[in-house]
């Protein structure tokens, strides 16, 4: 059931900052350390109750601690303490933020175990940081001027030397750094783009930094012709990819994605007599656990148990989509111009060419790769597909599974003029809606989640090259809603998965 919760001025928890004398001296880092209350002190430990709060939350997956005491060299209880600190930090952070304003110069956690420090670049501001619980630093730039310098970077982009790997504000060094493998380059596209060279540091790095893209059933991939991916699979000492038809390609065939992008080399390939190959990505690549169902939506793949005949079953192709029938006959023998196939499926789910090699899915089953077939998506047709496990075991593969944010949003949020949809698929994770003008007046937002979740929802507002968040509801659970009176200007929602994944929806009404 849908929860509501009213939430105004972007600060769920309606705690208070009260500006008072600090008493701690400063480190040689310009950092302060949270003090105690002194008597008659009411101002709320923000963090400290956040911490609090956190704590009281789920144990960690037992796997998800193992890991980070591996990766990050630290014990149990430190990833514990870790993981509940990270929790709070997140909570407060926009909080510190809206009350700072543009004396906030960002925020960020150090240590094994995760302690929140806080930046500012006025005095005044350390005492009401430390009362939160938090560790104060003061420096010398806002969040608000390294966020125009690195812009002014943001709107030369598009010229920028490609011996440029990235730019960024350091937050714990109050600065923008512009990593180069050609420095002189890098100082002259500063120097160009009209950023404050004060607040620019140039670094050389070796960094060639690439794009990565995922595997999913169903997608458009190139090898003189088209073809379409089947699954995505898994394989001991390989960098993994996909299974597809074996009429689309050869041994040693080079693949190139739905975008163009070099993608792989088909590693094992069979037909006639069989129907089947599998192609291996290169490391731009990752196998997903997913088929592309196109207007259907992403739909998760979980095993490949075989249904029975006369069960339901889709297909996903590059050239026709998402289609359904049903499943007539297994093992089936269908001879083609090229010779004869066996031991292959006989469907009443329609195909044309390009959808070959394509994923044939019952529910979140994986049952095949599109072979051949008659007919076609005008006049319907027979198709066949080769078993999904036969090629698994034919190349010693595993089927890579996942969720795939493949269950329907919930539909809780109702009453607003625009209701927007997406899906989290990792803790943690931020999504955000494409921008839009708004005008002076009421705005109306809602958040709508999967039960067990704790999501969180934000409107925020462009500021120059910034965005800030100027409302939210940050309680703990599914469910926002909030309003907000705002000024003309351009906003964006932003969603945030606390903790949790699935499938969400936003209700949005704006002046």
């Amino acid at each position: 059931m849908l929860r509501r919760s009213a939430v105004t001025a972007g600060f769920a928890l309606a705690l208070a900052l009260v500006a008072t004398p600090a008493t701690a001296q400063a480190g040689p880092d310009g950092s302060f350390a949270p003090g105690k209350a002194g008597p008659g002190d009411t101002t709320t430990a923000l963090y400290t109750e956040a911490k609090a709060m956190a704590a009281k939350g789920p144990a960690p997956a037992p796997g998800l601690v193992d890991a980070m005491v591996r990766d990050l060299g630290i014990s149990s209880e430190q990833a514990a303490a870790r993981l509940v600190n990270e929790a709070a930090a997140s909570k407060v952070e926009p909080v510190l933020a809206d009350r700072l304003g543009e004396k906030f110069a960002g925020a960020w956690v150090t240590g094994p175990t995760a302690e929140l420090v806080v930046a500012t670049n006025d005095s005044a501001k350390v005492a009401d940081i430390l009362k939160t619980g938090a560790q104060a630093k003061l420096v010398r730039h806002s969040l608000a001027a390294l966020d125009a310098a690195k812009g002014a970077l943001d709107a030369k982009a598009e010229g920028s030397p490609k011996s440029i790997a990235s730019w960024y504000v350091d937050l714990q060094g109050n600065r923008v750094v512009v990593l180069a493998r050609d420095t002189a380059e890098a100082e002259a596209f500063v120097a160009a783009s009209g950023a404050d060279a004060s607040l620019v540091q140039v670094e050389r790095t070796a960094e060639e930094p690439k794009p990565f893209y995922d595997v999913r059933g169903g997608d458009a991939y190139y090898m003189g012709g088209r073809c379409s991916v089947g699954f995505s699979v898994t394989k001991a000492g390989s960098q993994g990819g996909f299974v597809t038809a074996g009429h689309c390609g050869d041994v040693g065939t080079a693949t190139q994605g739905h975008n163009r992008v070099a993608q792989g080399t088909f590693r094992g390939s069979s037909f006639p007599g069989n129907d089947y190959a599998w192609v291996e990505v290169n490391s731009n690549w990752t196998p997903t656990g997913v088929v592309n169902a196109y207007n259907s939506g992403i739909l998760p793949v979980r095993g490949s148990t075989q249904r029975a005949v006369g069960s339901s079953i889709c297909r996903a192709g590059s050239t026709t989509g998402y289609h359904c029938g049903t499943i007539s006959q297994h093992n089936t023998s269908v001879t083609y111009p090229e010779g004869t196939i066996t031991g292959v499926t006989r469907t009443t789910v329609c195909a044309e060419p390009g959808d070959s090699g394509g994923s044939y899915i019952s529910g979140d089953q994986a049952q095949g790769v599109t072979s051949g077939g008659s007919g076609n998506c005008s006049i319907g047709g027979t198709t066949y597909h080769q078993p999904v496990n036969e090629i698994l075991s034919a190349y010693g593969l595993t089927l890579a599974t996942g969720d795939g944010g493949g269950n329907p949003p919930p539909t809780g949020c109702t009453g607003y003029t625009q209701t927007l949809s997406g899906s989290a698929t990792a803790s943690g994770q931020n999504l955000y809606s494409s921008a839009f003008t708004g005008g002076s007046g009421t705005y109306r937002l809602c958040l709508d989640g999967p039960s067990g979740v704790d999501f969180d929802l934000y409107l925020q507002k462009q500021s120059g090259s910034s965005w800030v968040n100027v409302a939210s509801g940050t309680s703990s659970g599914p469910d926002e809603s909030f309003t907000y009176n705002g000024t003309s200007g351009t906003y964006r929602v932003r969603v945030h998965a606390y903790s949790g994944t699935g499938a969400f929806t936003v209700g949005l009404t704006t002046p």
